[in-house]
């Protein structure tokens, strides 16, 4: 499995090398292709993405950006009182990503509280 880059942003900025790879032990890797909708807006929000390769188009209330490598989609809903999606996420090139399920992200931040104190807040 690849290494997720450095060059992170998101509410996983504040986490170190280690972090990452065992966040990254806990998804599922998979390659999705240009056109594929990774995230609906208003749906439930069972995971996050983390981007390997390739570049996704988040639309949000805040208007549209474009992030490739080493950034996380699919967290505000993890930390949201409903539970749903904010944004739409659709990858722009063909993508490589890890999907983790909210029952295992969550399971982390129990069994590890320090990971957890080290998130940042979405926004």
């Amino acid at each position: 499995m690849a290494a997720v880059n450095q060059s992170r942003s998101g509410i996983l900025r504040g986490v170190d090398a280690n972090d990452l790879q065992r966040l990254q032990e806990l998804g599922t890797e998979s390659e999705l292709p240009a056109g594929r909708v990774l995230i609906e807006r208003g749906q439930w929000g069972s995971g996050v993405y983390l981007i390997l390769e390739g570049k996704v188009l988040v639309e949000a209330p805040e208007g549209e950006r474009e992030l490739g490598p080493g950034s996380v989609v699919g967290e505000r809903a993890l930390f949201s009182a409903d539970g749903l999606r904010t944004a739409r996420v659709q990858a722009t090139t063909p993508v490589r990503v890890v999907a983790v399920d909210r029952a295992a992200f969550d399971r982390l931040c129990a069994d590890d509280p320090a990971f957890a104190e080290r998130l940042a807040p979405p926004g």
